[in-house]
C-alpha cells in the first residue's frame, strides 16, 4: 500500500476536529465512506452538527463544494441543471446545478419531493447526469452528503428504498457530554471555527486513496462473513425485505477502507463488526408485526453480527504469534 492511507484520513479527521468535538468514531466512519466511494446520510435530531460535519469535511479536502438546501418547492432542473436559450448565439447553453461539485451537501434531503429526490439517483449510483439527452460525466471524488431529521415529519417525503439503498452508510452524531459541550462554547465564544477551517489534503489524495483501498487483502474466510451475515438478514423472522447485493459490495469495500484508515493492508471480521451498523441498518425493511414489538433495524443487525461465527484467518494468527512472541 504505497499511499498512506492511514496519514491522510488522520490529517482529514484532525482538520474536523477543530469544528466537531468529541466525535471521533463517527468522523472515522465517515472518512471510511469517503475512500470507498461512497455517500453518507447523517440521520439525528436537529442542533448537533450534522450540517457542519458536512461541510468542514468538504472544506478539508481540496474540493468544489456545493449545499443544496432541499425545500417541498425545490425542482430536479434545480440539482441537475437545465438548458437555458441564449438569444445573442440562438443555441440552448446548458448550465450545470450544484450535483456538478465533488462534494455536494443535500441538507434536509428529507423535504424534497420524490421527483426531486430521484434527480439525485443516476449522479449517486454512476457518477454521471442525464439532461435532454445529453450525459454529463462528473468530476472525481464525487461525494454526496445528506442530512435529515428522523423526528419532525410534517412536511417531510421520507426516502423510498432505493434511494437509502444508494447511501454507503447512515451516521448519527448524537448529542455530546457536558464536558464537550463546555469546549464546544469555549470555542465559538469569538467565532466559528469552520471559518478558519482549510484544507489539508487534495482531491488527487482522496483518489489515490481510494485507489488503494480497493487492494487491500481480504480473506476468503472473511468474504464469506460478510455473505453469511447479509444472507442471514433475508431469511430473519422480523425482516420483510433483507440486505441487497449492493449491501455486500458495501460491506465489503467499508470493511477494505475501515482497514486502510486504521493503518492495516488487510481487513479483519472486526472491520465488518463495526461497519456492519452503518451499511445495514437503513436497508432494512422490519414486517409492521416486528415494528409493533418495538424491534429496530439495529437490533436486528446486532442479532445477525452475534450470531455470525466470526472466523479466525490467517493473518490474525500471525498477528496474534507476533503479539505473543
Amino acid at each position: 500500500m504505497s499511499t498512506d492511507v492511514a496519514g491522510i484520513a488522520n490529517r482529514i479527521i484532525a482538520n474536523i476536529e477543530k469544528v466537531i468535538i468529541g466525535k471521533r468514531p463517527q468522523l472515522t466512519l465517515a472518512v471510511a465512506a469517503y475512500f470507498s466511494e461512497g455517500h453518507i446520510l447523517l440521520e439525528d435530531v436537529p442542533g448537533v452538527a450534522k450540517t457542519m460535519l458536512a461541510r468542514a469535511l468538504a472544506r478539508s479536502v481540496g474540493c468544489t463544494f456545493k449545499r443544496l438546501q432541499c425545500t417541498p418547492d425545490l425542482l430536479p432542473t434545480d440539482v441537475t441543471g437545465v438548458n437555458v436559450y441564449n438569444q445573442k448565439t440562438a443555441e440552448f447553453e446548458f448550465r450545470a446545478g450544484p450535483v456538478f461539485a465533488q462534494t455536494l451537501l443535500a441538507d434536509e434531503i428529507n423535504r424534497a419531493t420524490p421527483r426531486t429526490q430521484a434527480a439525485l439517483l443516476e449522479a449517486m449510483g454512476e457518477r454521471r447526469v442525464s439532461v435532454d439527452g445529453q450525459t454529463y460525466v462528473l468530476k472525481p471524488p464525487f461525494l454526496v452528503i445528506a442530512t435529515q431529521n428522523p423526528v419532525d415529519q410534517e412536511g417531510t417525503f421520507p426516502l423510498p428504498e432505493a434511494q437509502l439503498d444508494r447511501f454507503l452508510i447512515r451516521l448519527s452524531l448524537g448529542y455530546p457530554s457536558m464536558e464537550e459541550e463546555g469546549k464546544m462554547l469555549s470555542r465559538l465564544q469569538l467565532g466559528h471555527p469552520i471559518d478558519e477551517l482549510k484544507p489539508v489534503v487534495t482531491a488527487e489524495d482522496v483518489i489515490a486513496c481510494q485507489e488503494a483501498v480497493r487492494g487491500i487483502h481480504v480473506d476468503e474466510k472473511v468474504k464469506r462473513y460478510i455473505l453469511e451475515v447479509v444472507h442471514a438478514s433475508r431469511d430473519n423472522e422480523d425482516v420483510l425485505l433483507g440486505g441487497s447485493p449492493r449491501a455486500s459490495i458495501a460491506l465489503f469495500r467499508t470493511a477494505q477502507a475501515l482497514a486502510a484508515v486504521t493503518g492495516r493492508d488487510f481487513a479483519l471480521p472486526d472491520d465488518v463488526k463495526r461497519m456492519a451498523q452503518p451499511v445495514l441498518a437503513h436497508r432494512l425493511i422490519l414486517k409492521p408485526e416486528s415494528r409493533l414489538r418495538k424491534r429496530t433495524a439495529a437490533a436486528v443487525v446486532k442479532d445477525l453480527v452475534d450470531d455470525a461465527k466470526v472466523p479466525i484467518t490467517d493473518k490474525m494468527k500471525a498477528t496474534q504469534q507476533d503479539y505473543f512472541s
